[in-house]
C-alpha cells in the first residue's frame, strides 16, 4: 500500500476521534480538537491527492477510497451538526443526496469507460464546505458570525446544487445508449 493510500486510510481512522471529540470531551475542548482533526483530515485529502498524482501512485483502492472517505468525513460533520442544531436537517439531505446522485453518476460512468473528473463547481463546493464546517464546530463567538455561518451554509447549499446540475448536464449521455 502506498503513501497515498495510506493517507486516505488514516483520513477514515480519524472520523470515530473526530466525533468522539465533539460527544465526549466537555466544550470548548471537544470542539478545538474536533476541529484539529477535521482540518487535519481535510489537508490529508489534498495531500495524497497530490502524491497519488505527482508521483504515479493512483491505484483502484484510491480511486474509490479517496471518494468514499471525503464523503463520510463531511457528512459526519453535517450529521453532528443537525444533532446539535447548528444546521437544518433540510441542508444536509440536500448535501449528502447529491453525493449519491454523483455516485451513482459515476458507477455509470465507469462502466461506460467515462472518467468523471471532478469540475470548478464541484471544487468551489467542497472548499465551501469544508470552510464551513470549520467555522461552525469553531465556534466563534463575535458580533456577526451567525450572519458568516449562513452565508457559508447557504452557499454551500448553493454550490452544491450547481455543482450537481453541472455534473448532469455534463455527462448526461452516459444514460443514452
Amino acid at each position: 500500500m502506498n503513501i497515498a493510500n495510506k493517507l486516505t486510510l488514516f483520513r477514515v481512522i480519524l472520523i470515530p476521534f473526530f466525533l468522539l471529540s465533539l460527544y465526549v470531551i466537555d466544550a470548548p475542548y471537544g470542539h478545538i480538537v474536533g476541529v484539529t482533526l477535521f482540518i487535519i483530515a481535510s489537508l490529508t485529502d489534498l495531500l495524497d491527492g497530490y502524491l497519488a498524482r505527482s508521483r504515479n501512485m493512483v491505484t483502484n483502492f484510491g480511486k474509490f477510497m479517496d471518494p468514499l472517505a471525503d464523503k463520510l468525513l463531511v457528512s459526519a460533520a453535517l450529521i453532528y451538526f443537525v444533532e446539535s442544531g447548528d444546521i437544518a436537517a433540510w441542508v444536509v439531505i440536500v448535501i449528502i443526496s447529491r453525493e449519491f446522485i454523483i455516485s451513482g453518476f459515476r458507477i455509470v460512468a465507469a462502466k461506460e469507460g467515462v472518467v468523471m473528473a471532478a469540475g470548478w463547481w464541484g471544487k468551489v463546493k467542497t472548499a465551501v464546505t469544508m470552510v464551513m464546517i470549520i467555522v461552525i464546530l469553531c465556534q466563534f463567538s463575535f458580533a456577526g458570525i451567525e450572519i458568516i455561518e449562513q452565508v457559508l451554509i447557504y452557499g454551500a447549499v448553493f454550490f452544491t446544487v450547481m455543482s450537481a446540475l453541472d455534473y448532469i448536464t455534463k455527462n448526461i449521455n452516459i444514460f443514452h445508449e
